[in-house]
């Protein structure tokens, strides 16, 4: 990296490709309401921390500080099971 614009520049492409990501996340996420009967299923606890501790052990090896990883997952599952309780409700 030659200087602050650089980096930036790098950043801006990295968030690009998270958003592209999350929106295949989001596609999967909502032909998973299809399967669930109700706000439980929705919830589901039991998943969240599933999701959230395979997320940190792949911080651990990708050199991601895990409390970054597990921050980022529960925001980010947490707007998802609200998506998806929108589609329930819908």
């Amino acid at each position: 990296m030659r200087d602050l614009e650089d980096v930036r520049a790098r950043i801006d492409a990295v968030d690009g490709e998270l958003v592209r990501l999350l929106a295949e996340r989001q596609g999967l996420v909502k032909a998973a309401a299809a399967f669930k009967e109700d706000e439980g299923a929705v919830r589901a606890p039991g998943r969240v921390e599933q999701v959230v501790a395979l997320a940190r052990e792949r911080a651990v090896a990708a050199g991601l500080e895990p409390a970054v990883a597990e921050a980022v997952w529960r925001a980010m599952v947490g707007a998802f099971i609200e998506l998806e309780l929108d589609e329930h409700r819908a």
